[in-house]
């Protein structure tokens, strides 16, 4: 209180050198919340606000006259603007529009200082983000054109606040308005801006970075949503256009007969046969295909995208199937519908995003249709294993039935159109876990994985499955299942020493706030405290500030009972930082709150935690070590048994002797 007391003061000096120590330290200071809260209590946030909106215009020109500093207390002044508003003690709707347009100006100047342009760009994102009147208000003053720029710098920081401000703008647009805000976004071609300038820089990408790329493709992926769940009205002609569009380009606009009413039977017939080998379900009205959702009209887009862009292969997908068997044809139609949908699935389509996914995928950048092209490679794809499958159409009533069963262990059957749509999204899956650069380099890749290689995986993956469930097998890792469980316990118990840096989330989701936790050598205590910055390697036990004796630890709880987690709030209320959040209990009321960096993480601590109260380790990560952990021992322990059979039995033991005459006595 008595700092806080004294910084108030100290910054309203008329002494620029007093002002400019004692900002300093108040944006040092305003990281701690107990410091914070007193300071608030002294109207401090107001008189920050109106340092900004009246002293700014002096401090420039006394700036370009007299000395450097008043760029860095306006730095500073921003800075604990910041850290005091980060602890979510003052409502976002409190301020001016005189404020935001000041800080809106610093944006819009692209030569402002770095820290201050950071700074400003920080607090129009939490603007934005956590209230709806501000970020109208934000949305009037800032421009795509204008945060542009920025991106086109070589500060990858600038760049991540950057893409978090439009994000943010894009996350909060009103549905009627995110569409008119992708438009501008692909008039000022952003995406060809931040895969030159940001993706395909010389240098990496920071995980806050990838978490920003990802936020903007899934909300780009989102705007396929509308579509998505759009049903088909069958007495729409525009719609319909669209299906004889695709028979017209599909069979080259066969001579029709006129509209002469003796000929309006034989054009029935002639669409019926047409739509048939098309592949719709519905021959005599295929507009009935489109009305369930998902995927809606999204599909229909999709299938007109690749007739129009990749002719050739449309027409051959469409003739070869036309000219085969019925019961060996890849109907197109029907295959695209259901191949929509799992696209749809696979990229969460309609899904927010998370809070801690940084999974962006560099050649969704590379093109303005990026998911209609995804479609158009896997349409492709999904013919080829067709007929390396030889799949029947008659299958895919059978596959939706099937689609909830546990399938493990059965055998792939040739001609089942389940085992096709499940191959193709392993194919897609795999392909997309090793980060194409372009989709042409993701085309390469499923090149790689044809069916003869996903068999050969599965069988792999099942032969190594069923050599250790026999019965010995079966017995020796139960006797050798407590030894691993605790070479498995020591792992987390030295993880829990080395420590982990852990990012704290606020009402801008999470920034550059980091704060580190450790356990002391000899177990019996938990080391923790802020830091300025991500650490390089481990944070000593002298430099965290705060202990919890592990003695204390009443409990440890996770997701929803979190104490954290209880708070209202949409970002708290994620599904995924649900997942990841876990706290420690002590004495009668305390609480030490974490959020995983990700999944791994939290089951090293949730496990280690569990280890040093005695209770199990119940974690995916331990059942997946274990599993690991007991196969390599069994396989080392069994090497001097290779290519002998293993009896489900032991041996039987033979009759007794008639005498024991061949006994030696020692005595």
């Amino acid at each position: 209180a008595q700092n806080a007391q004294q910084l108030h003061e100290r910054i309203q000096s008329s002494s620029m050198d007093a002002k400019l120590e004692a900002l300093k330290d108040l944006a040092n200071y305003s990281r701690d919340v107990t410091f914070a809260q007193e300071f608030i209590n002294l109207d401090g946030i107001s008189l920050l606000t109106q340092m900004v909106e009246s002293g700014t215009e002096r401090y420039q020109k006394l700036q370009k006259i007299m000395k450097p500093c008043f760029g860095d207390m306006l730095s500073f002044t921003l800075t604990a603007f910041v850290e005091l508003m980060d602890h979510g003690i003052v409502s976002w709707d409190t301020f001016s529009v005189a404020f935001i347009k000041k800080i809106a100006s610093y944006v819009n100047k692209f030569a402002s200082d770095i820290s201050i342009l950071q700074r400003s760009l920080a607090i129009l994102e939490s603007m934005v983000l956590n209230s709806h009147d501000l970020y109208q208000k934000v949305a009037q003053e800032i421009t795509i054109g204008q945060l542009i720029p920025h991106l086109q710098g070589t500060d990858q920081e600038i760049q991540t606040y950057t893409i978090a401000v439009i994000n943010a703008l894009f996350l909060k647009a009103p549905d009627d308005k995110r569409q008119e805000m992708a438009n501008i976004l692909a008039q000022k071609q952003l995406r060809l801006i931040i895969l030159t300038h940001v993706i395909r820089a010389q240098r990496d990408i920071n995980n806050e970075m990838a978490h920003q790329l990802y936020v903007l493709q899934v909300l780009t992926f989102n705007l396929l949503e509308d579509r998505m769940m759009t049903k088909m009205d069958p007495q729409d002609q525009a719609q319909r256009d669209i299906i004889f569009e695709l028979r017209r380009i599909a069979f080259d606009a066969e001579s029709e007969p006129n509209n002469s009413s003796g000929n309006i039977e034989k054009r029935k017939s002639m669409y019926t046969r047409d739509y048939k080998k098309l592949g719709f379900i519905n021959h005599v009205n295929p507009a009935m295909d489109f009305t369930q959702t998902p995927p809606g009209m999204l599909a229909l887009d999709n299938m007109l995208y690749f007739a129009k862009h990749h002719q050739d292969a449309y027409i051959r997908i469409v003739l070869e199937n036309s000219s085969r068997e019925d019961k060996h044809e890849c109907p197109f139609g029907r295959s695209s519908i259901e191949l929509t949908k799992m696209l749809c699935e696979i990229l969460k389509v309609g899904e927010l995003p998370s809070e801690t996914c940084n999974d962006f995928h560099p050649m969704f950048f590379t093109h303005d249709r990026s998911f209609e092209e995804f479609f158009c490679i896997c349409i492709q794809l999904l013919n080829k294993t067709w007929k390396e499958m030889r799949a029947t159409s008659e299958d895919f009533n059978k596959a939706r039935k099937r689609l909830g069963r546990d399938l493990q262990g059965r055998m792939l059957k040739q001609g089942c159109a389940l085992w096709v749509m499940q191959v193709v999204k392993e194919q897609i899956m795999r392909a997309l876990t090793t980060k194409p650069s372009s989709l042409d380099q993701f085309k390469s890749k499923l090149q790689n994985l044809s069916y003869t290689e996903i068999l050969k995986i599965r069988q792999s993956e099942r032969m190594n499955q069923e050599d250790f469930q026999s019965r010995p097998i079966l017995e020796l890792k139960e006797k050798i299942q407590p030894e691993i469980l605790e070479l498995i316990k020591q792992q987390r118990l030295n993880r829990l020493v080395e420590g982990t840096c852990f990012r704290k989330l606020n009402s801008r989701r999470r920034q550059d706030k980091f704060w580190y936790c450790r356990l002391s050598p000899n177990h019996k205590v938990l080391h923790y405290g802020d830091l300025e910055e991500s650490p390089q390697g481990e944070v000593p036990h002298d430099s965290l500030q705060d202990k919890l004796p592990v003695a204390d630890i009443k409990a440890v709880v996770t997701g929803k009972d979190c104490p954290h987690m209880k708070e209202k709030g949409a970002l708290k209320q994620n599904k995924e930082v649900l997942e990841l959040a876990f706290s420690i209990l002590y004495d009668s009321s305390g609480q030490l709150n974490f959020i995983a960096p990700d999944k791994h993480e939290y089951c090293v601590w949730t496990d280690g935690l569990n280890a040093l109260l005695g209770k199990d380790m119940l974690s995916d990560l331990t059942r997946n070590d274990l599993d690991t952990l007991l196969s390599m021992e069994i396989k080392l322990r069994l090497l001097d048994l290779e290519n002998i059979q293993i009896p489900d039995a032991p041996p039987p033991i033979p009759k007794e002797p008639s005498n024991y005459d061949f006994v030696y006595d020692c005595n």
